[in-house]
């Protein structure tokens, strides 16, 4: 049987064709970041939050614009309720956060020989707090929040999670316009990386081409990461220690991603390369099904437990475990989306998150037959008013998996 849009080309022929596209969309700008504190002041009200903590990374970022890696050294800034920022960092870093910064503030800083977390506490008390709770990013690593907590033993350090997931679950039109642009430039990588396909190919020349069509196509940092797996290797979700090449009649997955913008996308493709058995179209089918329940269970107002609930019936209905036994499912359905590749919401068991307009998640219930092969059909998901939309449309057929026959 003909396989539509698998192997046929070269890697040199496929990149030679690729046009730059992520210069096509714009970037976060300073009132959509303005507009985010004001959005985590409200909930702050409504938590009775005084002062939260953002640290060095996704979340001060999110907020602020401030691009800081976490490090050693504490970095971070101090939200109040008012909308009042006041930055940490050390003296000698002083003149970067200053050209780095994009939403005002004072800059705090304290000398290598000095304490951060005194310094903490210092900008708390003149700010009329000197006990009770103080919110802290979920993200602060351990050593930062034991010396706050040593610092001042009178402050009771929360979870900010209500807050900054509070806000972050929720993806404004930009935000959901950079990460279609990312997701598209991504599916157009994947429909090339199945077209170079040969018998022998190994795992790192698809990777490496992979890696090269991100960045010719604007990303300049290529992929943010590649998944290539053949035959067996393809029942582990993540991959193995030593590839396997490609051989006749296996099964192709590959899962890969890249950065727009600071907003990352998330596909998998699992097709066979040749022809495929009973075996392999059946459980093929039966991802794509359980993919596609999923998305419909996906309405406004249900939980994401529900959604993980409903791709496991649909396994037991064709025999498969619908725990996390295999054959089956082994993790959970899917995972948000956006400035980190794994955020909130989380589409699994028992989550009673509810699913509200602008939330961004993956829909990837994947099948592994053990000693065989896995299927992993991921696409995302962004709510609407309407309800459920994708970023990429489903995979069609095992034989035409891009749907090529459709655009023609």
């Amino acid at each position: 049987m003909k396989t539509y849009g698998i192997g046929g080309s070269s890697i040199e022929a496929e990149l030679a064709a690729i046009k730059p596209t992520a210069h096509l969309v714009k970037p976060i700008q300073k009132a959509e970041f303005e507009a985010r504190i004001k959005n985590a002041c409200e909930l702050m009200k409504g938590e009775n939050a005084l002062a939260v903590y953002l640290h060095a990374g996704t979340n001060l970022y999110y907020f602020t614009g401030m691009r800081w890696n976490s490090s050693e050294r504490m970095v971070g800034a101090l939200l109040f309720q008012d909308g009042t920022l006041e930055y940490i960092a050390p003296k000698f870093e002083e003149g970067t956060i200053l050209d780095f910064m994009l939403v005002e503030g004072k800059v705090r800083c304290w000398e290598e020989h000095e304490s951060p977390y005194e310094l903490f506490s210092d900008i708390l008390s003149e700010n009329n707090i000197t006990d009770g709770r103080v919110y802290i990013d979920e993200a602060t690593p351990f050593f930062v929040t034991n010396g706050i907590t040593k610092a001042n033993a009178n402050l009771n350090l929360v979870d900010a999670k209500l807050i900054t997931a509070g806000c972050r679950m929720i993806k404004s039109e930009a935000e959901i316009a950079i990460m279609q642009h990312a997701m598209n430039i991504t599916l157009e990588v994947q429909k090339a990386a199945a077209r170079i396909l040969y018998p022998g190919i190994s795992a790192k020349e698809v990777t490496d081409f992979i890696h090269e069509a991100h960045k010719r196509h604007g990303a300049s940092a290529g992929s943010y990461f590649c998944i290539v797996l053949f035959g067996v290797d393809s029942s582990f979700p993540h991959g193995v220690k030593s590839p396997k090449n490609l051989e006749e009649g296996e099964m192709v997955l590959i899962d890969t991603g890249c950065v727009i913008h600071d907003y990352i996308s998330d596909i998998t493709r699992t097709y066979v390369f040749g022809e495929a058995n009973e075996e392999q179209k059946r459980i093929w089918n039966v991802e794509k099904e359980t993919q596609l329940v999923a998305f419909k269970a996906s309405q406004l107002g249900a939980t994401c437990g529900s959604v993980d609930d409903a791709s496991r019936e649909v396994l037991l209905s064709h025999g498969l475990s619908g725990d996390y036994e295999l054959p089956g499912l082994p993790h959970r359905t899917g995972h948000g989306i956006g400035l980190d590749i794994h955020e909130w919401p989380y589409i699994v068991r028992g989550s009673d998150t509810v699913l509200k307009e602008g939330m961004t998640f993956s829909n990837e219930p994947m099948i592994c037959v053990p000693d065989k092969f896995g299927i992993r059909h991921e696409d995302h998901i962004y709510m609407t008013k309407e309800g459920p939309k994708w970023f990429t449309a489903p995979m069609h057929t095992i034989e035409d998996p891009f749907g090529i026959t459709l655009e023609n």
